[in-house]
């Protein structure tokens, strides 16, 4: 499972509109990736969690899932459309 599936499939088993998620990745400068997560507004809170600690513990394990795949430098933008 390559890092887009495996964030998309954390983000979907988090929000009530799981069709409606959509995840981005993009090669940045230096080695790095941007991975962008588009939800729907209503759920960004849920993504985002309280004190963004769900925003945390996503990025965590996207992070951990990158080191596997020999992946260095990660970037996560959670926005809603």
């Amino acid at each position: 499972m390559d890092l887009r599936e495996f964030t998309e499939y954390l983000v979907k088993s988090i929000v009530k509109e799981p069709d409606l998620v959509k995840v981005q990745q993009f090669g940045g400068e230096e080695d790095s990736t941007i991975l962008e997560i588009i939800v729907c507004d209503s759920d960004k809170g849920a993504v985002i969690g309280r004190n963004g600690k769900m925003a945390n513990a996503i990025r965590t394990l996207v992070q951990a899932h990158a080191y596997l795949l020999g992946l260095n430098k990660i970037k996560i933008n959670i926005d809603s459309f």
